[in-house]
């Protein structure tokens, strides 16, 4: 290759290196967006039901999907005021009731049932039994180090299995973190994480580009 073309490649790659962070935060917006539409849009399940609640004079699918948003929103404000006047607990007993009596329905609920209980728990209780973790495959003492893996203890209780200790841990997925595995990993492997959930969160969602700002940074090896 000639000086000339080396230079062009070289300004072609510097170019390309310099657009990247943009192309991906595009890329990630992008996805969300089409997620979010999949799920929720007016072609979706859900923008289905919404449009069946609009009323019959909203000819346009935006404007069916858009009343149909708005007949929903005022039907949760509703139910928010039932809960603070403590007139709901009755119906959500009978409700819940007939939910329960419904055999694979009731594992569904109860399995929902937890996780908002979770979500809606304070940090104080709710996180306390759930912090970063260190999963070293191969142990902490193997050699190199080994692979390690950031993750989420879910509870420090050990389980046995077979006839050694484990621990189950949640390890998240990039970039988008709602996501991941549940593995159980034996308990000598993993080591408490000097972090909190939001560099967690930081670290998963940038794909690692965050990690010298939440991690020790490795001494420069002297020239």
């Amino acid at each position: 290759m000639t000086p000339f073309g080396g230079r062009l490649v070289r300004t072609f790659l510097t170019g390309l290196i310099a657009v990247l962070p943009l192309a991906a935060t595009i890329a990630i917006l992008v996805f969300t967006a089409r997620l979010i539409e999949d799920w929720l849009g007016p072609r979706s399940l859900v923008g289905g039901l919404l449009m069946w609640l609009a009323p019959p004079f909203a000819r346009s699918e935006v404007a069916s999907y858009s009343l149909g948003l708005l007949i929903l929103l005022v039907m949760i404000f509703g139910l928010g005021l039932l809960v603070e006047t403590r007139l709901e607990r009755g119906l959500r007993r009978g409700v819940e009731a007939l939910i329960r009596r419904i055999p694979l329905v009731r594992n569904i609920y109860d399995m929902s049932h937890r996780f908002v209980d979770l979500l809606a728990q304070s940090p104080d209780d709710g996180l306390k039994s759930m912090s970063p973790v260190w999963c070293h495959f191969g142990g902490p003492e193997a050699k190199d180090g080994g692979v390690a893996v950031l993750g989420l203890l879910s509870t420090p209780e050990p389980l046995l299995l077979g006839d050694k200790p484990y621990l189950a841990v949640l390890v998240p997925t990039a970039p988008v973190p709602i996501g991941g595995g549940l593995l159980y990993v034996p308990q000598p492997w993993v080591v408490p994480a000097e972090i909190g959930i939001d560099a967690l969160t930081s670290l998963y969602v940038s794909m690692g580009v965050t990690s010298a700002q939440h991690l020790p940074k490795a001494p420069t090896a002297a020239k």
